[in-house]
């Protein structure tokens, strides 16, 4: 059986995540090197990846790898790779490039030769033009410490367009940094959620399909279920043993308030479009005034700040009146993402950890406040 070298890129702080879920797959221990998790597996693998992983950026195919020195190392090396094995003749290649501490460092230029290689390599196999309007066929080269590893795109889009998220809303979560957040709380199904500043539903949606099981790749295509039969039948058969893990019918407490209707409405038709509606009771209502009887929950929200609240006066007012309703919750367990450095201070009160993660390029700590009592049993 064929072996693919595969990376799955993680974000900066979500390496972890991405580790314990691929673990929690069947993959055992696995290592990360440069935000990258490292590991060599089948065919139906790599669809089974596509289709399931959570928290993960992409699943990568590893072509090759290389020292480059120079442009014209750059260009013989790529050359030399055997792409008339990959590549059919209408094949829509897309070129990226990362440099970093190399003496190759500017992306145009590597990107440049790169995409001559390959196109240099093609023509003078099928002995024509190339017209680029097959299918696509995303290439990166990714020289750290002037060695060149060019890699493969198998899902496309980023693994976090689960299909679902169709409406636009203000400073949205992205999905695969949703999953991750909740991965990092104490939730798992059996406790009660909340999420006081929905938005456009992400964590509630992202907590239901954990406690569901629902697999956050079934209601998309991957780039590589264009690359021929074997790979479209893989991704198939991963969808269809996803299908079968599924657990919809269970019970569990999940909920998004968010004080905009409109927000409230677009979260609603997110979580339809999921496929958890009927798991999540969305409400518009201020986070001020939440309160609830259950006990021992998890409440995770990414909270309004800069322009998304207006004036620095109204944020430090809400900051610390949401820390007075979560004080008066002691049976659960509080996590917020914000990027104001001030939050502490705001909130009232010291987090027990924090850890910096990235949110739409932006600095973020994601701050954790554990229950002060705990379950007797």
């Amino acid at each position: 059986m064929e072996k693919f070298s595969l990376q799955i890129p993680a974000s900066s702080g979500v390496e972890a995540s991405v580790k314990r879920e691929l673990e929690k797959l069947g993959y055992g221990k696995t290592s990360a090197v440069n935000g990258r998790i490292q590991l060599s597996l089948a065919l139906c693998d790599v669809a089974r990846l596509n289709v399931n992983l959570r928290c993960g950026e992409r699943v990568l195919w590893v072509l090759d790898t290389f020292k480059a020195l120079d442009f014209d190392q750059l260009y013989q090396n790529i050359y030399n790779f055997n792409w008339q094995e990959l590549l059919p003749k209408d094949a829509k290649i897309l070129l990226y490039a990362k440099s970093v501490k190399s003496k190759l460092g500017a992306i145009k230029s590597i990107t440049s030769v790169a995409k001559k290689a390959i196109v240099d390599k093609l023509k003078m196999h099928y002995k024509c033009d190339l017209f680029e309007s097959g299918a696509r066929f995303m290439i990166e080269i990714d020289i750290f410490e002037d060695v060149a590893t060019v890699t493969l795109d198998t899902s496309g889009d980023g693994l976090h367009k689960r299909g679902y998220r169709t409406l636009a809303y203000s400073a949205p979560l992205k999905e695969t940094l949703a999953s991750a957040l909740i991965d990092m709380s104490y939730f798992h199904p059996e406790k009660p959620f909340a999420d006081v500043f929905c938005g456009s539903g992400t964590l509630p949606i992202e907590a239901a399909m954990i406690a569901c099981n629902v697999a956050p790749g079934l209601n998309r295509q991957f780039d590589c279920q264009k690359w021929g039969d074997s790979f479209q039948k893989a991704v198939e058969i991963a969808k269809e043993e996803a299908k079968d893990k599924m657990c919809l019918d269970r019970e569990v407490n999940i909920k998004g308030f968010d004080i905009s209707e409109n927000a409230v409405s677009i979260a609603r038709y997110h979580a339809r479009r999921a496929g958890v509606e009927n798991k999540i009771h969305f409400q518009q209502a201020d986070a001020r005034n939440f309160s609830t009887k259950a006990k021992f929950g998890v409440l995770i929200s990414n909270l309004p700040y800069g322009i998304r609240i207006g004036k620095e006066q109204d944020l430090a007012l809400l900051y610390k009146d949401f820390g007075t309703m979560v004080r008066a919750l002691p049976d659960w367990n509080c996590y917020v993402l914000t990027p104001d450095a001030k939050f502490e201070r705001l909130f009232g009160q010291k987090a027990q950890k924090h850890r910096k993660l990235y949110n739409a390029n932006i600095e973020c700590c994601y701050y954790s406040f554990p229950s002060k009592n705990k379950p007797t049993k």
